[in-house]
């Protein structure tokens, strides 16, 4: 603690001062530069007489190219969902009565694939 006069500061008090100082003497000194720097910079943009200044007819070619841009854009999210889509009806495996399962392989039953004639024999297709 320092003492000056009757009053005790401590370090966490004399910190904030200190802060509060640096802070008011940062703040002062942005209000007084800002003043110089809106002059300077426009002492430092050259006016040029050859600048381009778009007309019209520039600005809708513009605004037709952003358009397109736009569609393309919404296009390709459209074929992103599209192909997402299929991928997953791809990655699962749909049965006969319904159900799905993506971890399954589809097991055919004898009687699909075998059919027995009149002698007995037993025929595999």
């Amino acid at each position: 603690m320092i003492r000056i006069g009757n009053k005790c500061i401590s370090s966490t008090m004399l910190f904030m001062i200190i802060a509060l100082v640096f802070i008011a003497t940062m703040a002062i000194a942005s209000i007084m530069n800002s003043n110089d720097t809106e002059e300077t910079l426009m002492d430092a943009i050259p006016q040029d007489s050859l600048q381009w200044i778009p007309t019209e007819d520039d600005i809708k070619y513009q605004d037709s190219m952003w358009t397109i841009i736009k569609q393309t854009q919404n296009e390709v999210d459209t074929i992103k969902k599209s192909i997402d889509h299929i991928l997953y009806k791809l990655e699962r495996i749909e049965y006969k009565d319904g159900t799905w399962d993506s971890i399954r392989v589809p097991i055919h039953s004898d009687e699909e694939v075998m059919w027995i004639t009149g002698d007995g024999d037993t025929i595999w297709e």
